[in-house]
């Protein structure tokens, strides 16, 4: 259809097409698409563009097309009025020359449509078709339940149904969306899902690279259906996919995994900010989402407990060494492919490992040659077999550029995580039981209310033993306005029960926690645990909060989130031992980061990814984001990563795995 706008034909998330009469100064020419500015964006180095061809851009690059300075799209800002003004008079004719020939000036053209053109009118663009193009848009109440998405296919399903292609059977999809989220019985979506097909095009994104997407959704608030974990607060860092529904946008797209790491989305990078910052910019409205995401490398070690992770990103020549105090130690050098330029770039160096403390290496270094071996075309892979095949010394020869820029990050390698010389694994450190992720802080309450026998507490509760395929805690989801909670007012949505009467709440199903609940006299004592979300203080606090987050959070129904989870005392804590089984040369088939480093303090172990065709993989019960409290027992609580992972490679035959498993945050 034509856009009721520059009355063109063109896609909706595309730029406005007009027709100028004048030649126009090339101070108002974005230089991404050579056209004069639409919406025009500044950015921090002093350059402007469209805001769509900027976004695009910044969906596969992180520097400014002019002088290839970093950019974010976060820190851009909206040009001057003076700017606006200047372009909305540039002359334009109108496209209906068989019907009009009318020249007026671009911010006028919409109103020209309207009101005078004749063209316009037999086209249809009149106000009568802009208000009835106004009706047919999504409702911002409308529901957001899963169970109610459409049946029909994106173009990517219709090609994967013409294929052989079998795709994977992941235990981490789900047949069913969140209960919250939906009016429909678990059996009836269940049904439902036995005769929907579904694509299976995981295979187009290929492991080791950054892959950019692109996902229409007819509905902008429609949600996504799949739960995340992560973020800056955590040794996660990046957003990773940790549930995928079947009933929802991403399964419909079927691209992505569990596992992914999402990079952006539409331009936006959330490569390293808060778990709940990069909600806000997932929950964005809009029709078409951009994602730019990564599927790790993924290789086996041979004797080794861990699958190694393939990490990423992006300088006159000259020789380093590197001290290794044991032929274990790690240097701490994340190594990746690039996708314009051949050979081995050093993404990042850990904090408090062999290559930060001596200071030579740099983000951005291309690796020429290790130990006298040409590595100029070589890969991150073979990279890591030549520094783990060093007994003391590892010798760079690397090159760095006069002026740094931030590459485009397309295969990584492993990370080398020990911090400094190893030594026996301790048990415990004293601040062990002290956890590094303030994420939320609790405190217990107790409240007394006063009910008619025939009323009703007022408040609806979720959670409980068995609830989907995690045992949570009963939790209040919802308060009835005017209701005796909700009067008394000091239960709020988000609390965590743990008993009514005395009658402990903790362990019960829902049902149970229901029934104990509504079998309460006129006196009701209720024992809560009260959460509350902790500012994460990151480098990021200095970006501004994207615009319509509090609009779009409001509108919401309130879902507990994966950091209020993780905040929760060990009490709550449900665990879960799952006992794997590995060849003499198998992997387990995960990858963890975390644990104890002098410089960091001691963080809780993350499974990271799970290696399909593994222990892990097939056993089905191991996610991305869940905690690793022990193995064989041990409490792995102050130990040092090198050490777990040392641990994990020596173990043989039947190990236990003592996991905790939260929900990752619903989208």
């Amino acid at each position: 259809p034509l856009c009721v706008t520059c009355g063109q034909a063109h896609l909706p998330e595309e730029n406005h097409l007009y027709s100028y009469t004048e030649e126009v100064d090339d101070d108002l020419i974005c230089h991404i698409c050579l056209q004069p500015l639409l919406q025009p964006l500044d950015t921090l180095c002093g350059h402007t563009f469209c805001t769509a061809c900027l976004t695009n851009f910044l969906v596969e690059k992180d520097f400014c097309p002019m002088d290839r300075k970093l950019v974010i799209l976060q820190t851009c800002r909206k040009s001057s009025i003076l700017v606006n003004n200047l372009l909305d008079k540039l002359m334009v004719s109108c496209p209906f020359t068989e019907h009009c020939s009318e020249v007026v000036q671009r911010g006028h053209l919409e109103q020209h449509f309207q009101t005078q053109c004749k063209g316009a009118s037999h086209y249809g663009l009149t106000k009568e078709r802009k208000r009835r193009s106004q009706d047919c848009s999504p409702d911002h109440d409308s529901s957001l339940a899963v169970a109610a998405l459409g049946p029909e296919l994106s173009a990517a399903a219709a090609i994967a149904l013409m294929t052989d292609e079998p795709g994977l059977v992941n235990p981490a999809f789900s047949p069913t969306s969140e209960e919250s989220q939906s009016g429909s019985s678990p059996g009836d979506l269940h049904r439902s899902n036995r005769n929907r097909s579904f694509p299976r095009l995981y295979h187009l994104i290929p492991d080791g690279e950054i892959t950019c997407i692109k996902i229409n959704r007819t509905d902008p608030h429609e949600n996504l259906a799949i739960r995340i974990v992560g973020g800056s607060e955590t040794p996660l860092v990046h957003i990773i996919i940790q549930h995928i529904y079947r009933d929802g946008v991403i399964a419909r797209d079927g691209r992505l995994l569990p596992g992914d790491m999402i990079l952006k989305v539409n331009g936006m990078d959330i490569k390293n900010v808060p778990h709940n910052y990069a909600l806000s910019i997932l929950k964005q409205p809009c029709h078409v989402l951009r994602l730019t995401v990564l599927r790790e490398q993924r290789y086996r070690c041979r004797n080794s407990g861990l699958s190694l992770d393939a990490h990423c990103n992006r300088d006159d020549s000259f020789h380093v060494v590197l001290n290794k105090s044991s032929p274990d130690e790690q240097l701490g050098i994340k190594l990746v492919r690039k996708a314009d330029e051949p050979g081995v770039f050093i993404f990042n160096l850990l904090e408090g490992g062999v290559a930060a403390r001596d200071g030579q290496l740099q983000e951005n270094d291309r690796v020429l040659a290790i130990n006298g071996h040409d590595h100029r075309y070589g890969s991150p892979e073979s990279a890591a077999q030549l520094i783990q095949a060093s007994e003391k010394q590892v010798h760079f020869v690397v090159s760095r550029q006069t002026r740094q820029q931030t590459p485009d990050i397309l295969q990584e390698t492993g990370w080398s995580y020990s911090g400094g010389s190893p030594q026996p694994c301790p048990a415990e450190r004293n601040n062990a039981g002290k956890s590094a992720l303030h994420t939320v802080t609790c405190h217990e309450k107790v409240v007394s209310v006063w009910k008619d026998h025939t009323e009703s507490l007022g408040m609806t509760v979720a959670g409980g033993a068995s609830h989907r395929e995690w045992d949570l805690p009963i939790y209040v989801i919802s308060v009835e306005p005017g209701g005796v909670i909700s009067r008394d007012s000091r239960i709020k949505t988000g609390d965590i029960l743990l008993n009514v009467n005395g009658i402990d709440l903790t362990g019960v199903s829902r049902s149970e926690a229901v029934a104990l609940l509504k079998n309460t006299n006129s006196s009701v004592v209720l024992k809560a645990l009260e959460t509350r979300a902790c500012e994460a203080q990151e480098e990021r606090d200095c970006l501004p909060p994207p615009e319509a987050t509090q609009a779009t959070s409001e509108s919401s129904e309130w879902s507990p989130s994966w950091v209020m989870w993780l905040g929760l005392p060990r009490y709550l804590y449900t665990c879960k031992d799952i006992v794997l089984r590995r060849n003499t040369s198998g992997s387990l088939g995960f990858s963890i980061v975390g644990g104890y480093e002098e410089h960091t303090g001691n963080k809780p172990f993350f499974i990271k990814s799970i290696v399909g065709g593994t222990p892990a993989y097939n056993d089905g019960r191991i996610r991305c984001g869940d905690i690793l409290l022990a193995v064989n027992g041990r409490n792995t609580s102050g130990i040092m990563h090198a050490c777990l992972a040392r641990m994990l490679k020596e173990l043989k035959g039947k190990i236990t795995l003592t996991i905790v498993s939260w929900p990752g945050t619903f989208l």
